[in-house]
């Protein structure tokens, strides 16, 4: 497993919430264990005490997209590295996969998971994940979908760092009320210039031959 791999954990966790919509999914033992998707033994150690703590991770995660996306890069890295702290992780050399006909291993780096609850295990290898990316891909490879009132985070692994939206049917939503707005705008346009035209023909004045 790469670590490039472990930064959807930290978008996987912040977009159980929808600040904007009022909405929250993570409200149950059973939601935080459906965010380890296949690690079933890291999922078997979640209680319901690890729903508060989560919550309380999302937010400090949340934290570190909003200020990427605004642009201060230095609060981003100052809020990740205090994630840093508190979360350690045992990077360790793994090689559980084969790549061969003679199961030669395929070795590579693997973030060992020894916590000490299901929260602090998960929000590990989310922030170490994050990191990772931020520093291989730069900061504004971090953010918040564009399209209102989603907000969700995202990552960026676009080739020309164009990415804006969380996902295809927000990009499509907001083209859409993009190019509503434009013939709202059009419409509104020539109402006004024809309003003008007819205005001028009646306030000019009539001179006599």
């Amino acid at each position: 497993m790469e670590l490039a791999y472990y930064s959807d954990y930290a978008v996987r966790l912040v977009n159980t919430e929808e600040p904007a919509r009022n909405k929250d999914s993570l409200t149950s033992v059973e939601a935080v264990r459906e965010l380890f998707g296949a690690n079933g033994q890291a999922a078997r150690r979640a209680t319901d005490a690890d729903v508060t703590r989560f919550r309380s991770v999302r937010a400090r995660l949340r934290s570190v997209f909003e200020a990427a996306d605004g642009g201060d890069e230095t609060l981003a890295v100052d809020l990740l590295n205090s994630l840093l702290l508190e979360f350690p992780v045992s990077p360790q050399i793994s090689g559980h996969e084969t790549r061969d006909e003679d199961g030669k291993p395929d070795w590579h780096m693997h973030l060992a998971d020894h916590p000490s609850n299901a929260t602090a295990g998960y929000a590990a290898i989310a922030t170490m994940g994050l990191a990772f990316h931020l520093t291989s891909y730069g900061v504004d490879r971090l953010g918040l979908c564009e399209a209102s009132p989603c907000r969700n985070a995202y990552l960026d692994t676009s080739t020309n760092r164009s990415r804006r939206y969380c996902s295809d049917r927000c990009a499509t939503r907001a083209n859409v009320a993009a190019y509503r707005a434009r013939k709202r705008l059009e419409t509104e346009r020539a109402a006004d210039t024809g309003r003008s035209a007819k205005a001028a023909q009646v306030t000019t004045p009539h001179t006599d031959r």
